[in-house]
């Protein structure tokens, strides 16, 4: 309370501002799954490498608070490393009423018809809530599975169309008016066996060299693998893997512009992986080094800073209106509540 005015210092610093929260309902890749290479690579072991041990594991192996949509921490532990940049952040450097307004729904393993029943988990009212920028985005799980009949457990196109379009039926329902939703379609996995087939493993960097495809077929025999069609040696396996994935893009974006929506606007967006690479390569990077070395299917921190970098600036491009105005009263609030006990 502003004991001057005696007006509530939340009415006085963002009643007249656009605030926005953010959303993404996702995969593994939107909670940033990471296995530290630390646990597997022998010449890493050091008692610091696990010191973050029952933490990590509590956490699933996830890290959301350093992913490309909700990340708003920088952390110094050997296990992960890498500049963290986020959607979340962006919004809230250009509104600092936006300060913890973010949610990841994103679950290991999460294709488009188990998303009907996650999406519940968003918290947002029609009425007493602020906007929303909701990121839509499941990757991979709608092809990846560990069946040996991979093809046979794929979603098909009029399956992902429907899930979509349940989705976006239930968001109008949820979301306040002014919010936004941006679909992505899925990854382009086919290049992960390129970029990694002739590099050796972390299991393998010290005794007998162990190299990624090897890996792979090992995973495969367990009937372990996170992804069969594209984690193979298998060139036409890897082939129909990509064709279904363009299908089902396809199928996202049809729904997304399809479903007229009453309480937001959308838009769709191919997974912007391939715009990352060539960001990092323009940096003089190679693009092996944008994912996970251990599962070889994820993309690491670096991987999530670029993509948010992309997104970012695609949604500054093609949907400026989406993005809250400067909040001339940001230093006001960093005056009178410092950094609000941080997260």
């Amino acid at each position: 309370m502003n004991s001057a005015s005696g007006r509530p210092w939340e009415e006085e610093f963002c009643n007249e501002t656009q605030r926005m929260g953010i959303a993404v309902l996702g995969d593994s890749i939107s909670a940033h799954f990471h296995i530290p290479e630390q646990w597997l690579d022998a010449s890493q072991f050091s008692p610091e490498a696990f010191e973050h041990l029952m933490f990590i594991l509590e956490n699933e192996l996830d890290w959301p608070q350093l992913s490309a949509s909700t990340g708003h921490l920088n952390i110094s532990w050997p296990n992960i490393v890498g500049p963290t940049r986020s959607l979340y952040t962006r919004l809230f450097d250009l509104d600092h009423c936006n300060h913890r307004d973010y949610q990841n729904i994103a679950v290991n393993g999460a294709r488009s018809s188990t998303m009907t029943n996650i999406m519940k988990s968003l918290a947002r009212s029609p009425h007493d809530d602020v906007p929303l920028l909701v990121i839509y985005s499941l990757v991979g799980d709608d092809v990846c599975n560990g069946h040996p009949d991979t093809i046979d457990h794929m979603t098909t196109v009029e399956e992902m169309q429907k899930n979509v379009m349940t989705t976006l039926t239930y968001l109008d329902t949820i979301l306040p008016k002014g919010s936004h939703v941006l679909t992505t379609g899925l990854g382009n996995g086919s290049m992960l066996y390129d970029l990694l087939h002739t590099r050796l493993h972390p299991f393998g960097r010290v005794g007998p060299p162990i190299t990624y495809p090897q890996m792979y077929d090992y995973l495969s025999c367990l009937q372990i693998s996170p992804c069969n069609g594209w984690l193979t040696s298998n060139d036409t396996l890897r082939a129909l893997t990509s064709q279904r994935a363009v299908e089902l893009s396809g199928a996202v974006r049809n729904a997304t512009f399809t479903y007229k929506p009453e309480h937001y606007d959308v838009a769709y967006l191919d997974f912007p992986f391939d715009e990352a690479i060539q960001e990092w390569e323009a940096q003089g990077g190679e693009p092996w080094q944008l994912i996970e070395s251990v599962d070889g299917f994820h993309i690491n921190q670096y991987g999530h800073a670029l993509v948010s970098d992309v997104l970012w600036s695609w949604l500054e491009k093609e949907k400026p209106q989406w993005l809250p105005s400067m909040n001339p009263h940001n230093a006001d609030i960093e005056r009178v509540f410092k950094d609000q006990d941080g997260y």
